[in-house]
């Protein structure tokens, strides 16, 4: 999930910027003011878009048919819409809106003062998910409820989470870039929307005790950590190699393993950092072993460390 930042004076040229990381959009300016500045901080690619959104003056978006589930959740002011047939509807700072990928969408009013958290999820990724996580198939599209309460509960967690990886989105070598970092924010974004909004599919998710996933299926996910300890696995890479949901393979390492897959691949990397750090060559440093094995953050690193050896990487490096 790469950043960029623009900032614009001319309603065409942030129409086009629009068009060209969210929707083909058509923008009319309905309160004219001069001089006026639109920003746009944007992030992510064909899955997964994160924007921090502000148009700066007041206007009206007719996006069409987006093709994509998407909510807009406002930081000041904000904004009035409705999709298909459905009455206008006001999104402010406690309710995001949340968008189908069917059924013409238009922001009514955008006003210029608005800043916004745009989330833009492609169909197959959202619905790809909520399978993997039900281990049963899922017929799209899904029908999120149209607006999310982000006041309390797993809303305001989603929210937390959307925010600050647009703040992110908007800082030079960020996490969101991150080739290790990136997938996972884009995995728990679409998984905490699915958890955090309203579908047909909620009584499922919190009843389905999934199967667990044979021996065999397990021992090819640790053979695959194995294998290639630094990569940047994901709960649905690991669930994908065994060949069952998500849920079926948390449930499955508990049972084997005695804990979760992603605590698994931690305890892994752990050991072999350990053992390399003790046998590293004159001029070896903490910092390239550690990245070497998915670790990208010293400081978290350094404590887990700690609390696993009882001593410092530094230390052990150089004892």
């Amino acid at each position: 999930m790469r950043a960029t930042t623009h900032s614009f004076g001319d309603v065409d040229e942030a129409r086009d910027f629009l068009s060209r990381h969210f929707y083909a959009v058509g923008v009319d300016v309905l309160a004219h003011s001069s001089p006026w500045t639109a920003t746009f901080a944007v992030a992510g690619g064909r899955p997964v878009i994160v924007g921090d959104l502000r148009f700066g003056v007041d206007v009206r978006v007719h996006a069409g048919e987006l093709g994509a589930y998407h909510v807009n959740l406002p930081l000041t002011s904000g904004f009035t819409w409705h999709q298909g047939g459905d009455d206008p509807r006001r999104a402010t700072r406690g309710i995001a809106a949340v968008y189908q990928p069917v059924g013409e969408t238009i922001v009514d009013r955008w006003d210029g003062d608005c800043r916004m958290i745009a989330v833009k999820i492609a169909r197959p990724e959202l619905e790809n998910q909520l399978a993997e996580i039900l281990d049963a198939p899922v017929r799209g599209p899904v029908h999120l409820e149209p607006v999310l309460d982000v006041t309390s509960g797993t809303g305001a967690g989603w929210a937390r989470l959307a925010r600050m990886i647009a703040a992110d989105a908007g800082t030079a070598g960020g996490l969101v870039g991150h080739p290790l970092i990136g997938p996972r924010l884009r995995e728990s974004l679409v998984t905490g929307l699915i958890l955090a909004t309203g579908h047909r599919y909620r009584e499922q998710l919190a009843r389905r005790s999934p199967a667990l996933a044979a021996p065999g299926a397990i021992r090819r996910v640790v053979e695959a950590m194995r294998a290639q300890p630094g990569r940047p696995f994901t709960v649905a890479d690991l669930a994908g190699i065994a060949g069952v949901g998500v849920r079926s393979l948390q449930q499955s390492f508990r049972r084997y393993a005695g804990m979760p897959p992603m605590a698994y691949l931690r305890q892994l990397r752990l050991g072999l950092v350990h053992d390399e750090l003790r046998l590293a060559a004159p001029g070896t440093t903490v910092a390239q072993v550690a990245y070497r094995y998915g670790f990208t953050h010293p400081g978290r690193f350094a404590a887990t460390y700690r609390q696993q050896y009882g001593e410092s990487p530094t230390e052990t490096l150089h004892r």
